[in-house]
């Protein structure tokens, strides 16, 4: 997949014209508006003439690479559009985006008759499931029971996959099987099964299953009863399953921010109307100034895990060989970040808050309820900040000095330079010489500290800089000692990989900031405090206390905080996006 590489104004472009499309999700009678988003969610009904809508506008082309004739030459692209719709409704950008998730390991494995076959189906509108998990077994791939025997005309499958989203609605499903007896890393392999295609009686959907969160997706199941599938329908290599979703998933894990960001965005935009309209204590709640910090704090949150998020996309053609990294730093940090924004809001909103019929057509408690389903999806919390642990010698062996191109970080973080070709055959199931990305740290610290001697706007990021760079110093070296144990790490290891998130996060702000002259500056220093102040509970056991964030007193973090709520005041109403770019979105400015 290929980017122009004609140089560009930094913006999302996608996402400003699919939201104007769309139309005004304030107007009640749209299918995507979000009055029928709530009616659906109360009835527990798959978003369809959503979907329909989506694909009547060709969104479904960018689920396939432009070389098997699609529209996506990027992933940011992707990252854009689930954004778009989840700022919409989690539950329509999860059962029409998890396509990709089900295609995603053809465009991998790069299957040329197979891929091409598949593309014509996604763009006509098909939907794909990926069928990983059991019953018995969960996200075990390697205790899979569902077995493909083989048959001289292809396999035979035998077995039942569940909690499998849009397994009753979609057609094509790929399928993790057993194709060995033994089983073992080598003894699974992939199949994309066409339900169109095999014999009556061979294979049953299992029943919906009632979730609190995206109550209308559909979470079924579907069982195989010796269903007969060809030769042709292998997915690569026989016994390339497992390393072929590992390698995909690092993808999918890194576009899984997409749903948050657009959440975040949704629960944002309630919270700051709701508090400029409300009166409390006779004078208007956005005046308080608890509300305003707690605001403006929320808002500064988002612009760190679009930060990250930005930069995890594009590295997905620029760094493929240190994905496992990035992804799971991606997939961990922002869907926790925002269900922590989700909370606070919710103290903002009160009571308004849970209330189903009455604030907003009830769109609070059902965004919450969604969102919470997030961290779960691809690799939950625990899975990702474990694949940081398994990697920590080598993480720490190679900071600050990892063996990546120099040019390749230009590449990530200047967002207006067009992305190399996507090369699948380069993703790696560890990053075997540490990441480029966090290893730009302290050079780009050291930048800021120089551009701060000149511009003294700088001084209190330079300072915030200081701090997270030498935290990330002494995270490097309590990783290098950290050892395995039986049964996994220790608890101090995942403590070590939330504390390492956060200088990656910051790693990912400050290349933005270098790289990027046309994003303002003012974020920057405050996506540096908030991805800084909880450094301290993210080092236990340090040798000594850490520096303060800023190195001065509370005092004066408020007049950047008051700052940051103005800009987040002036993109309310202009009617654009919560985001570092600009985007127009279809509500318009706010009466």
């Amino acid at each position: 997949m290929t980017v122009p590489g004609r140089a560009r104004a930094a913006r999302w472009p996608l996402a400003e014209r699919l939201d104007a499309r769309l139309g005004d999700p304030e107007d009640g009678s749209g299918p995507l508006a979000y009055a029928t988003a709530a009616r659906q969610d109360e009835a527990e009904e798959f978003p369809a003439a959503a979907c329909a809508a989506l694909d009547a506008l060709g969104a479904q082309h960018y689920y396939v690479p432009a070389q098997y004739g699609g529209k996506l030459t990027g992933l940011p692209q992707l990252l854009e559009l689930v954004r778009t719709l989840a700022r919409r409704d989690l539950t329509c950008a999860v059962g029409h985006g998890k396509t990709f998730l089900g295609a995603v390991c053809i465009w991998v494995a790069e299957e040329g008759a197979g891929a091409e076959r598949l593309a014509g189906l996604v763009r006509a509108g098909e939907p794909v499931s990926l069928g990983l998990t059991e019953r018995a077994h969960g996200s075990d791939l390697m205790a899979g029971e569902v077995v493909a025997e083989r048959t001289p005309e292809g396999y035979r499958i035998t077995g039942e996959k569940w909690l499998i989203n849009n397994a009753t609605r979609g057609r094509l499903v790929c399928l993790l099987a057993r194709t060995a007896p033994e089983g073992g890393p080598r003894g699974f392999s992939l199949l994309l099964v066409d339900k169109a295609e095999l014999p009556p009686g061979t294979y049953r959907t299992l029943p919906k299953v009632p979730t609190l969160g995206i109550r209308g997706a559909d979470i079924s199941g579907i069982a195989f009863d010796g269903a007969p599938v060809g030769r042709d329908c292998l997915v690569g290599r026989e016994g390339e399953g497992p390393e072929t979703v590992l390698k995909a998933l690092q993808i999918t894990r890194s576009l899984c921010t997409a749903l948050s960001l657009g959440a975040a965005d949704h629960g944002l935009r309630l919270a700051y109307g709701f508090a400029a309209a409300r009166e409390l204590y006779g004078r208007r709640m956005l005046d308080l100034p608890q509300v305003r910090r707690t605001l403006a704090e929320c808002y500064g949150d988002l612009l760190a895990g679009e930060a990250l998020s930005a930069v995890a996309a594009r590295s997905i053609h620029t760094l493929p060989g240190e994905l496992s990294v990035t992804s799971a730093v991606a997939k961990y940090l922002v869907p926790t970040m925002v269900d922590r924004v989700l909370l606070r809001l919710r103290g903002v909103l009160g009571a308004r808050a849970f209330l189903s019929d009455y604030h907003e057509h009830g769109r609070f408690q059902k965004l919450e309820r969604d969102h919470r389903i997030v961290g779960i999806f691809d690799g939950n919390t625990m899975v990702n900040l474990y694949a940081l642990t398994a990697q920590f010698r080598t993480l720490a062996r190679a900071y600050p000095e990892p063996g990546g191109q120099p040019d390749s970080r230009t590449a990530t973080f200047c967002l207006a330079r067009g992305l190399p070709d996507l090369r699948p055959d380069r993703l790696s199931l560890l990053a075997l010489h540490g990441s480029t990305l966090l290893g730009s740290l302290p050079g780009n610290t050291a930048a800021l500290e120089r551009a701060a001697a000149r511009d003294a706007g700088l001084l209190a990021a330079a300072r915030s800089a200081r701090t997270l760079t030498a935290a990330c110093g002494e995270l490097h070296a309590r990783m290098g000692a950290a050892r395995l144990v039986p049964g996994g790490a220790p608890a101090e290891s995942f403590e070590l990989a939330r504390g390492y998130s956060n200088c990656f996060a910051a790693a990912c702000a400050l290349g933005l900031w270098r790289h990027n002259s046309e994003v303002p500056q003012l974020w920057l220093h405050a996506v540096l405090d908030r991805l800084s102040s909880g450094l301290e509970e993210a080092v236990p056991g340090s040798t000594g206390p850490l520096p303060r964030p800023w190195g001065v007193e509370e005092e004066a973090r408020e007049p950047l905080y008051e700052r940051l709520l103005e800009r987040m005041a002036a993109q309310y109403a202009a009617g654009e996006l919560f985001s570092l770019l600009p985007c127009r979105i279809a509500e318009g400015p706010p009466c």
